[in-house]
């Protein structure tokens, strides 16, 4: 089986858009997107989502792919992503998946596990208790039933804790006990690599980010959206700082500053998630020759 998939991999701000256009040029393939804030059309310079410019005729798939509205979950991007996947592979050799959210990644590596469906009671009383004290809540409970899903989870993703939360619940184990270590059969060999430069540079670069997204109208874009502030996809950095600018909650400044301290936050957790998975490569962004040596030994290409 002479099919490779590149998985490259970071926290946020640190280089993968670029690295991940230059190799898809040098090796004449498409990018899939593993980054679960960049499938909605809607959210555009909040997700520091790849321009028209900036993709420079290489196809990307899973960039403004559903709209906010939609409901779209990751059993779903498994099974849409593997058939893409495998529909790529009857004309390419290699390919290119990218991005920052591990479990996504970790979903087309491994496969999703599946549980049996929870009693309506349950499901019924963690929603009420939810909407009465809201995500903090989730994130307490999650922290006290399983230590060991709440420190690699998206905590702002209320769904996804809410999911584990109901095993535990039904089970009265944590749910990452209930967790398969059994992989799906991929029809491909992965080459994970894991983009990283020094915190202190890291962080600078997430700080300039910010800026410049703000100089770009994230305001603006935030405005827009505001109506629709309780739907899912909305309840991440950059925005749900600036709903409470437009509330009133918060001076310009103040969330400005905390989208940057939220921002470094979630990079951290991204780091730490990546590098207890154990496999990945790890290569600094300005180190593109070498990461295109690294994938020649692999797989023989030029």
């Amino acid at each position: 089986m002479n099919r490779h998939l590149i998985i490259l991999a970071g926290p946020t701000a640190v280089g993968k858009t670029a690295i991940s256009i230059q190799l898809a040029k040098h090796y004449h393939c498409p990018i899939i997107s593993a980054d679960s804030r960049q499938f909605y059309k809607e959210m555009s310079i909040g997700t520091a989502k790849p321009s028209i410019d900036e993709m420079e005729g290489v196809t990307h798939y899973f960039i403004n792919h559903k709209s906010i509205d939609d409901v779209y979950n990751m059993g779903e991007y498994e099974k849409e992503a593997i058939a893409l996947i495998d529909s790529l592979f009857t004309k390419h050799e290699l390919l290119i998946l990218v991005g920052g959210s591990g479990l996504y990644i970790n979903a087309i590596l491994n496969g999703l596990d599946e549980f049996e469906e929870i009693p309506a009671d349950i499901r019924e009383s963690l929603t009420k208790q939810y909407a009465e004290k809201g995500i903090s809540f989730l994130q307490e409970e999650l922290k006290q039933r399983d230590l060991n899903y709440y420190q690699e989870v998206d905590l702002n993703n209320p769904q996804r804790m809410m999911r584990a939360l109901e095993v535990c619940m039904h089970k009265g184990k944590p749910f990452s006990e209930y967790r398969t270590k059994h992989k799906k059969i991929r029809n491909f060999h992965p080459i994970p690599i894991l983009l990283n430069t020094p915190r202190t540079l890291l962080y600078e670069r997430i700080n300039q980010r910010v800026d410049q997204m703000i100089e770009a109208g994230l305001v603006e874009e935030v405005k827009s959206l505001h109506s629709k502030k309780e739907l899912n996809a909305l309840n991440t950095v950059g925005y749900k700082e600036l709903f409470s600018y437009l509330e009133n909650k918060l001076s310009l400044e103040e969330a400005i500053q905390l989208i940057k301290q939220n921002s470094r936050r979630y990079a951290k957790r991204q780091l730490t998630w990546f590098n207890h998975q154990g496999d990945f490569e790890t290569f600094e962004p300005k180190d593109i020759e070498k990461i295109k040596s690294y994938i020649f030994i692999i797989t023989d290409h030029s």
